[in-house]
């Protein structure tokens, strides 16, 4: 893990005058957008996917497809949202592709260009290349693809039979959702079986399983740890994408610490993105959350209450929890979330070393933080080219004066407009 800064990258916080009241309307989930273009690639039939993120991973994938064969036409373009009218094409090989730094490009899109009858090269970021991925890679050539190399950058190529396979998803629920979204189109479709330590985020996995049964795929996911997904089409739908409710976690974090409210818009009564947690977590954390005709609303108080929290299944919003647990008037203890060292950086010793360096107090466990109350100042936060550790940063300076954020462009990996949507918050509007 290393963490860079310079003069030229180093963003300053703001800091609340007073408490934030603003209704902060959010673009799409990343997760439904990443899952929602790859099903519409390998379609029956053309499909339209609407209010998709623009973002850095969301891109990269649109770009993965085109390559690999689809069309996809932007229409009602904004900075962050984009309507894709996606026309399936054949699966081609003999391309290249950038996964960046998105653990949905890099999982998602070799189970499809094993679909290819030529070669198919990943790599991406340098960060990308120590990233888990070796069980896919293991689980494709089970199934009769062939690839070259055990992380990135790697080569696959098809053809895929498909069948039974054994993997170890306990770094990733990423490593089966992407055997499952191809699956259908494989000649044996497909039956995962998952040995090991817990796999984390199981809601993303529920996401995928319910986005292909709402695409006419059969899943049957009644026995713990396995998935089948019988061969047959893909339905060509048109997809409305949910606004990502895990963005909205740094935003309605900052109506619990300012004692202000933040109303997120169009927040869907039910939902299998993990950031639906937020209602539950924020007010163990001393919000009042409640459902107006305007969406759902985060009131604080101005106090932070510690907080002894399990977040195995929603650790994306593990920085934003930390952030609030370095501010709040009693320990906390972040739980289960191991796996999170596998991320765009290791998560846990990022927010130890950075909050630690701004006065806090923070040490890691085994599976997580243990975080205790002490006065915080200023300094530099950094965020190690990591979307979720720069929102992190931006939280604690609402009421810490000098924190800088290093590096805040790196939002635009799911969140292109952050620092703009920031500060119009703080104005009363976003």
């Amino acid at each position: 893990m290393s963490a860079t800064s310079s003069a030229t990258s180093l963003w300053p916080a703001p800091t609340a005058a007073g408490p934030v009241r603003a209704t902060v309307r959010l673009p799409g989930s990343k997760s439904v957008t990443n899952r929602a273009l790859p099903l519409a690639a390998l379609a029956e039939g053309p499909g339209t996917v609407r209010r998709a993120l623009r973002s850095r991973d969301a891109d990269l994938m649109a770009a993965a497809l085109r390559a690999l064969g689809a069309g996809l036409t932007p229409s009602a373009e904004t900075a962050s949202s984009v309507d894709w009218h996606v026309v399936p094409g054949p699966i081609r090989g003999g391309v290249s592709i950038d996964v960046g730094l998105a653990g949905t490009v890099m999982r998602f899109v070799p189970p499809i260009a094993a679909l290819a009858d030529g070669e198919v090269r990943f790599d991406g970021d340098a960060a990308a290349r120590r990233r888990p991925m070796g069980p896919l890679l293991a689980a494709l050539r089970a199934l009769g693809a062939h690839v070259e190399g055990d992380a990135l950058p790697c080569t696959v190529r098809g053809p895929i039979r498909g069948g039974e396979v054994t993997i170890d998803a306990s770094a990733s629920s990423q490593l089966v959702s992407g055997l499952l979204l191809a699956a259908a189109r494989f000649e044996k479709g497909v039956t995962v079986r998952h040995s090991g330590p817990p796999v984390p985020s199981m809601p993303h996995i529920q996401m995928t399983v319910q986005m292909l049964r709402e695409a006419g795929v059969h899943v049957d996911d009644g026995e713990p740890d396995v998935w089948r997904v019988e061969p047959g089409p893909i339905a060509a739908r048109d997809l409305v994408v949910e606004p990502d409710l895990s963005n909205a976690a740094p935003f309605l974090a900052a109506a619990l610490v300012t004692g202000g409210t933040v109303t997120v818009p169009d927040w869907p009564e039910r939902t299998t993105q993990p950031g639906d947690a937020l209602r539950g977590l924020l007010t163990e954390m001393g919000a009042t959350v409640t459902r107006t005709p305007e969406g759902l609303a985060v009131t604080g108080t101005g106090r932070v209450s510690g907080i002894d929290a399990d977040l195995h299944d929603v650790g994306e919003l593990t920085p934003t929890i930390a952030a609030l647990a370095a501010l709040a008037d009693g320990p906390s203890t972040l739980r289960g979330i191991a796996h999170l060292r596998g991320h765009e950086t290791d998560r846990l010793a990022a927010l130890a070393t950075e909050i630690n360096r701004l006065g806090g107090d923070v040490r890691e466990t085994a599976d997580g933080l243990e975080i205790r109350p002490r006065p915080l100042r200023g300094g530099v936060f950094h965020s190690y080219e990591d979307h979720r550790m720069a929102t992190a940063g931006a939280v604690i300076g609402l009421v810490v004066p000098g924190v800088q954020v290093e590096n805040i462009a790196t939002t635009a990996k799911t969140l292109p407009e952050f620092a703009r949507m920031w500060a119009r918050m703080l104005e009363g509007d976003a």
